[in-house]
């Protein structure tokens, strides 16, 4: 059926609708899971040109499937994109990409405060292969403006970052890369497209982490890449076709897809909760400071409210006592589970001192901006009540 309202589609509706017809076929409201490794062709002659690229069609899951594709369609749509490709991992996102855009001799500047396995993919996995990794603090695009050069080809930077919230000014950052041809990738897993959109902003590509709140219900684990169609063609062809192989499966797209139908309505509730989470934190004496842009105090929370529609569901916060107060406080927690994903239902903490970065020196945390007693919660869907509970009581153990 065609669609009879020309203006375009909101956010919800392009999440629940886009790019599928129920009434094409047999009429299912939810679009079918091929469950396909390989595809037919009529004649030699149509494989022939699908292989040349010069006949749309599908020629084998690693490079394309029907459920795939229409969730890569619709993350596209979301972030306003020209084109999307999804993947097995966050991690294979990030990694089919920048294998494609850096060879050796080229340079990657990233911030200084990134997630863990990004770090470790850049530092100890492109490191050995030729490519010059910098790292500067991107709160500050003259920093960026002095180190960047003719080598830079790919400026990198999470915003909100993780863990410790820090954010970038996604336009500033885009000017001073663009002066020197080089591209712009931003990590937007923490906002959603709901919240930012970094390519508006001037990014050249996003990337996400689709186990986290595009899926939102911690059952998956997937990636996205949005970015121009040309550029991500190249991506799927050489950096996830040859080089990662990290290919998303029907079944977990249809999950996304699940998932992406509720993503307004949760990022407001994500949002809401950590407000009330990170205001209770902020009242207490035992908490140094808090990291959350939706809080008044927050020195960048002028920035927040120019790139973000909602502060988020993220908060990061540092206890006073250092890490023996950050492993008190997560070992009372009840309500609240010790875990380290983040987009859940559920609320989720960790402790990066004694958790994901505990095998770092503490000269090493410092430098990344990791405070010892620094604790990271992602605020769930439950009643705000029973978790402003969960965390006075183990405040108090703190």
């Amino acid at each position: 059926m065609s669609d009879p309202v020309s203006r375009p589609r909101g956010f919800s509706t392009r999440a629940i609708h886009h790019a599928y017809d129920p009434y094409a076929g047999p009429g299912a409201l939810n679009p079918p899971v091929y469950l396909s490794a390989t595809y037919t062709f009529p004649t030699v002659e149509d494989g022939a040109a699908r292989f040349a690229g010069e006949q749309a069609g599908y020629v084998y899951s690693r490079v394309g499937n029907p459920t795939t594709d229409l969730l890569e369609q619709r993350i596209a749509s979301l972030e306003g994109g020209e084109a999307a490709l999804v993947t097995a991992s966050g991690m294979g996102a990030i990694t089919s990409l920048l294998w494609t855009l850096l060879q050796p001799g080229d340079e990657i500047i990233a911030d200084k405060t990134l997630y863990g396995c990004t770090f470790g993919f850049l530092n100890h996995g492109l490191a050995r292969f030729g490519v010059r990794v910098t790292h500067v603090d991107m709160t500050d695009p003259a920093q960026l403006a002095q180190a960047i050069g003719p080598r830079t080809r790919v400026v990198y930077f999470e915003t909100p970052a993780n863990p410790n919230m820090r954010l970038v000014d996604i336009a500033a950052i885009a000017a001073v890369a663009r002066r020197h041809d080089a591209r712009v990738v931003a990590d937007n897993t923490y906002c959603t497209p709901y919240l930012q959109r970094p390519l508006e902003l001037g990014a050249d590509f996003v990337v996400h982490s689709a186990t986290k709140y595009l899926g939102g219900h911690g059952d998956l684990v997937a990636g996205a890449v949005v970015g121009p169609k040309a550029a991500l063609d190249e991506v799927r062809f050489a950096g996830l076709k040859d080089m990662t192989g990290a290919v998303m499966s029907a079944q977990d797209a249809f999950l996304v897809l699940r998932g992406l139908k509720t993503l307004a309505l949760r990022m407001h509730r994500h949002s809401e909760n950590a407000q009330g989470i990170a205001e209770r934190l902020a009242a207490h004496d035992k908490v140094a400071v808090v990291h959350y842009p939706g809080l008044a105090d927050c020195p960048q929370r002028d920035l927040a409210r120019r790139q973000m529609k909602l502060p988020g569901g993220m908060l990061a916060f540092e206890l006073r006592g250092g890490i023996e107060a950050g492993r008190r406080f997560m070992n009372a927690l009840g309500l609240v589970t010790r875990a380290v994903s983040l987009g859940d239902a559920e609320t989720l903490a960790q402790h990066p001192a004694s958790m994901t970065h505990s095998f770092y020196t503490p000269e090493e945390r410092r430098a990344h901006m990791i405070s010892e007693g620094l604790v990271r919660l992602s605020a769930g869907l439950e009643d705000l009540d029973d978790l402003l509970d969960d965390v006075d009581q183990a405040l108090a153990a703190a």
